[in-house]
């Protein structure tokens, strides 16, 4: 599949890259040689495998949840500059309510 160089410039317009004309015409060129190659890619027979989210067996790297006790409410708003028997209170950020 080949790429215009109109093709290019309305992909760089949406990204809102400013490219030079050199820069179009590499761009042009190089996108060029990635579609050729995903049309390899594409007459590649993958019948037989089987399909999967990530190319490397992964596991689970989080530790297990486990109930445990949490900080107390006290102790949690004692180091705040501002706060009343329940939670901060900060500014506000949208005007005055």
């Amino acid at each position: 599949m080949a790429i215009s160089r109109e093709d290019v410039e309305k992909v760089s317009l949406l990204a809102r890259l400013r490219l030079s004309e050199d820069e179009l015409d590499t761009m042009t060129d190089q996108l060029g040689q990635i579609l050729g190659y995903m049309e390899l890619l594409g007459e590649v027979d993958t019948e037989a495998v089987e399909p999967m989210a990530h190319a490397l067996d992964v596991a689970d790297v989080f530790r297990p949840d486990q109930v445990r006790p949490s900080l107390d409410r006290d102790r949690a708003l004692a180091g705040s500059p501002s706060h009343d028997d329940e939670c901060y209170r900060v500014p506000a950020v949208l005007g005055d309510f």
